[in-house]
């Protein structure tokens, strides 16, 4: 069985520059006629966005901590289609901060040895010559599980700085640099609250990725990056993953083909994150999904079975929102199962308090309102299902994780929770969500590689309610 050229982009911390480069290097090698297929360490929604774009194929999170070795595994597989000819794998924080303070769980170090995949370092070079070698020896011989194969250097103010980077780092510690890109403005994302502004805005992202690619182009070694891709162990999978079956409902036959089911998905510049991952293996289980935009006033789908409302931006898109009467509307009358995350959730509420203060009527769905805030929470979470839903049996558990800037308040005391969430990491433990009539919805985000066997149970259970 061949191996799969691949390596993971990396850096010494957050900042240093990694998306910018990985997403250049994803377009330079496509305009090489390199098929690419992109992947993003951890939680992230936006970074895959660039990746994604630059490579014309979709990027999948690799998540060692939610997913765990054989969810990580499945998802690296079913992202290599057979015709890939390199993946390329953006790190996230540091190269060993993982999902805890201790051991490397969920970091970048935990994938590249999870796939037997060498590294590249990313290092911001600013104000750095001759110490830019000790970095480098440090993160080489910190873990010697790990194949560091590779430097990239970002933001250096000159070619002339760079080769004196270059020439400290190779001396001192063999790993060779495989080029680098000068500080440039140009090359810089715009970000906010939750981090870079995602692609699903508007902006000029098809100059920026490529303004990005013609300068690593031009600044970095490609072929010796694809060198140090084939050192990759892993074994390219024989065929293709196999399709997905839904499994049979012992009290009712399935009536129709799984293929007949249809899912309305949210999915615009307000409700945008959606893993690749989730919507990979509805398709793969025989789901037709049915995006639509809700910031377009358009309505849900009228032959849909089930909604899925993704997290997003809905508090930067509120007033527009607010003026979504169609939508609203069939919100009020869909009676299939309703799935909400984060800002799917803020929209089913009575209305949005922004970051200007100003309240904003939402579909009402749900009592109680959201309030913007400055204070970010964040983090994994393991639940644990309150309640039997189309997702879950109660008592299931699943990992997942939290990234927002509003609390729901006024929450009624009547409305059955979601979840429980287990305590870790000092955080007690707590209760999240809700699960109502038709409707599951929390801040929690999930990706369904976690848990596999949800999506034949939210899909069976489409079937049931039909043949009812």
């Amino acid at each position: 069985m061949a191996t799969l050229p691949a390596v993971l982009i990396a850096a010494p911390f957050s900042g240093s520059g990694k998306t910018t480069l990985t997403t250049g290097i994803v377009r330079a090698l496509t305009h090489r006629g390199k098929a690419v297929a992109p992947f993003k360490v951890g939680p992230d929604y936006i970074d895959p966005t660039y990746h994604a774009l630059a490579a014309g194929r979709p990027c999948h999170n690799l998540d060692s901590w939610m997913l765990g070795e054989d969810g990580v595994q499945t998802t690296f597989t079913s992202g290599v289609v057979q015709d890939t000819d390199i993946a390329i794998i953006e790190g996230v924080m540091g190269l060993f901060d993982g999902a805890t303070g201790e051991g490397i769980t969920g970091s970048s170090a935990h994938i590249a040895l999870m796939l037997d995949i060498p590294v590249i370092l990313v290092i911001d070079a600013r104000g750095m010559a001759h110490s830019a070698a000790a970095l480098v020896k440090g993160y080489k011989d910190f873990d010697s599980r790990l194949n560091l194969a590779g430097v990239i250097l970002n933001r250096v103010g000159s070619a002339r700085h760079a080769k004196i980077c270059q020439q400290s780092i190779e001396t001192e510690t063999g790993v060779p640099v495989v080029g680098y890109i000068e500080r440039n403005v140009a090359l810089q994302i715009p970000e906010r609250h939750l981090g870079l502004v995602p692609t699903a805005e508007n902006g000029d992202w098809e100059l920026f990725i490529e303004t990005t690619a013609l300068q690593v182009a031009q600044t970095v070694d490609l072929e010796l990056l694809q060198t140090i891709a084939a050192q990759s162990n892993y074994q390219r999978p024989a065929v293709r993953p196999q399709r997905s079956t839904i499994s049979h409902v012992a009290s009712q036959p399935l009536r129709e083909q799984p293929s007949s089911l249809k899912i309305a998905l949210a999915k615009d510049a307000a409700f945008s994150f959606t893993y690749a991952a989730n919507e990979t293996l509805l398709t793969q289980a025989g789901a037709t999904l049915l995006p639509f935009s809700p910031l377009q006033n358009e309505p849900i789908p009228e032959d849909a079975d089930m909604l899925i409302l993704s997290g997003g931006f809905p508090e930067l898109y509120a007033r527009q929102l607010s003026k979504a009467t169609n939508f609203f509307a069939s919100l009020d009358q869909f009676r299939g199962f309703i799935y909400a995350e984060c800002g799917g959730l803020m929209v089913l509420t009575q209305g949005i308090i922004d970051q200007q203060d100003q309240y904003w009527p939402m579909a009402g769905l749900l009592s109680g309102m959201v309030r913007m805030t400055d204070k970010v929470t964040l983090g994994y979470r393991q639940v644990t299902a309150m309640l039997d839903s189309p997702l879950f049996a109660a008592g299931d558990t699943i990992r997942g994780h939290e990234f927002h800037y509003s609390n729901w308040l006024e929450r009624p005391d009547y409305l059955p929770y979601a979840y429980k969430v287990e305590p870790r990491s000092g955080l007690d433990g707590f209760q999240a969500g809700v699960r109502t009539r038709n409707i599951l919805a929390s801040y929690i985000h999930l990706n369904f590689h976690a848990k596999p066997e949800i999506v034949e149970r939210l899909l069976n259970h489409a079937v049931v309610a039909r043949a009812a």
